[in-house]
């Protein structure tokens, strides 16, 4: 059992249920939530290599979304621009920002750097709310169009949209697994385990760190626009704390630093709360507790805890097998004797 559920197994079978998902259900309504559900599980991806992999806690993250998705929608509602060009440009004027940002926020470090991202997240969200000439204030951006077509593809109807976002969303798991396995990925972490140490070794951090940081803010922006094109209207709670919060609630409980644990929380929150909307108004004083207990014991969430287990169930084997061949080499020593 222990071999079967692996990173690798748990992500192969999430894109076979999710690519059979459409044809299980014909419920339109559960369509768009997992929709929705893969585009913050490429957020939450985003937050996953920041925090889980860096140690770097942004909690500018939703500011990030919001910039993402608001760039995309000035560019198309009020410039006109084309549907994939806007696209492009609003990924990379989050991720030129998110560099701007980075430079000053990683002179910062532990809850220093949380709290600056805090505050730049707030700014990005008062921007958004108040600069009504450009973004609308609170009336929102009405009338983002659909993605356009690829050819002959055509993404107007929420299933193929459904399975475009999952595409894209293959291609941000196939990027984190190739980071996370690669040196790259190992510098990172050691970056994590201690820095100083990292330093020692010849690893440039601030270089490490604000390239890390520009990808995280990048995979924000992407969840953004995909998010204003698939929803259609955005308003400035997109870019509200709670968002951000939601996102860390995601990580957390699926598992911090781990590379299928933004999709198990995900997947299992969402629906989660989905069946809890009676309590909406009060879903935190449920998620909130048992949020508290996962963090005290088991602080790398549920992925984490499992591969806790496993490691622990293979060392109590290697110790069963190893006082196993002491008993018979001394036995055979006994009859040797």
């Amino acid at each position: 059992m222990a071999k079967i559920l692996n990173q690798r197994n748990i992500i192969i079978a999430f894109i076979l249920f999710a690519i059979v998902f459409p044809f299980i259900t014909q419920n339109g309504y559960f369509i768009h939530v997992m929709t929705l559900s893969f585009i913050w599980m490429i957020g939450v991806y985003g937050l996953n290599l920041l925090a889980g992999y860096t140690g770097y806690l942004s909690l500018a993250h939703a500011g990030f979304f919001a910039i993402g998705a608001y760039s995309l929608g000035i560019l198309t509602v009020k410039a006109q621009m084309n549907f994939w060009l806007a696209f492009v440009l609003a990924l990379l004027i989050t991720s030129v920002l998110g560099f701007l940002i980075g430079l000053v926020a990683l002179r910062t470090k532990e809850h220093f750097f949380a709290i600056y991202t805090l505050c730049v997240g707030y700014i990005i969200y008062l921007v958004i709310d108040k600069w009504d000439s450009l973004t609308e204030g609170v009336r929102g951006l009405i009338g983002i169009p659909a993605p356009g077509n690829i050819g002959p593809l055509s993404f107007e109807t929420p299933l193929s949209q459904y399975y475009l976002v999952l595409f894209i969303l293959l291609l941000v798991v196939l990027v984190m697994y190739r980071i996370v396995h690669s040196l790259t990925g190992r510098t990172y972490i050691a970056i994590r385990n201690s820095e100083d140490l990292a330093q020692t070794i010849g690893i440039s951090t601030t270089k490490n760190k604000l390239t890390v940081f520009v990808l995280s803010t990048f995979f924000a922006g992407l969840a953004g626009a995909l998010y204003a094109s698939f929803v259609r209207f955005i308003g400035p709670d997109i870019g509200n704390i709670v968002i951000t919060f939601d996102l860390l609630t995601y990580l957390l409980i699926g598992g911090i630093g781990t590379l299928s644990g933004p999709i198990v929380g995900t997947i299992l929150i969402v629906w989660i709360s989905q069946q809890l909307q009676f309590l909406q108004d009060y879903r935190m004083l449920i998620f909130g507790p048992v949020l508290t207990l996962l963090i005290i014991f088991y602080p790398r969430g549920i992925v984490g805890a499992f591969y806790t287990w496993k490691a622990k169930r293979e060392m109590k084997k290697q110790l069963q097998s190893s006082k196993t061949e002491a008993v018979v080499i001394s036995n055979e020593q006994v009859k040797e004797g």
